[in-house]
């Protein structure tokens, strides 16, 4: 059975054309290293990012009707953020379907935050041009489900960056430091990873679709190292 196929069944979806999906299956390391493979999944994923952003936000809206837009948008960032859209992504097993190139395949690329993100961001664009949006909709809620019934108060969802610099001081005196390990990919996917460094040690890694991102997720994953020690 074509990858596609087999992908399009798993996740229950029905679809009289597979062109699309198997477009957002292919990654541009992939292309570049086969120029007749087809095109890369990269104008899907910047569609799929909209649909999932105006789904995921009708979502929030309808059913926290006392929030304000600042809350709301807290919430929204806890999902649609590399973190939350890989989460899904590994759920599904998508990164097993994405074809890549040698040298991607190589160092690990399809494991990485942002490119799983980038894969789910793809799929739901090709999901959405082929059965439109009330049935996009319908299986981005099922396949979402989990993120978007985990209804955090506001004071759990409280920004990590602010967190770790307050544990910082607490434990070092000093403010945590941001470094910027790498900026690659095209004006409109571009890709930052960036580490922290707490009391001199490197604590944290992120990555993310701007650097605010990326030094957002290093600095949860700092959160937790530094919680796990002080147990």
């Amino acid at each position: 059975m074509p990858v596609a196929a087999e992908l399009a069944s798993r996740l229950g979806l029905e679809l009289n054309d597979l062109t699309l999906l198997d477009q957002a299956l292919v990654h541009s390391s992939y292309v570049h290293e086969q120029p007749a493979g087809g095109r890369s999944n990269e104008r899907l994923e910047f569609l799929g990012d909209a649909v999932i952003s105006l789904v995921v936000s009708e979502t929030l809206w309808e059913r926290f009707p006392q929030e304000d837009e600042g809350s709301l948008t807290t919430r929204r960032a806890a999902i649609v953020s590399a973190r939350g859209l890989s989460r899904i992504a590994q759920r599904l097993d998508l990164g097993s379907y994405l074809r890549l190139g040698l040298g991607a395949a190589a160092t690990g690329e399809g494991t990485r935050k942002s490119v799983l993100a980038g894969t789910f961001e793809a799929v739901c664009g090709a999901v959405y041009l082929e059965v439109g949006l009330d049935r996009t909709r319908e299986w981005l809620l099922s396949v979402a489900a989990p993120e978007l019934d985990e209804h955090f108060s506001l004071a759990e969802l409280k920004a990590p960056k602010s967190a770790l610099q307050e544990l910082s001081f607490a434990r070092s005196g000093r403010a945590p430091h941001y470094r910027l390990l790498s900026d690659e990919g095209p004006p409109h996917a571009r890709q930052y990873v960036v580490e922290v460094v707490v009391g001199g040690l490197a604590l944290g890694r992120g990555e993310g679709r701007s650097r605010r991102e990326a030094e957002t997720e290093a600095a949860r994953e700092a959160l937790i190292v530094l919680e796990q020690t002080s147990e």
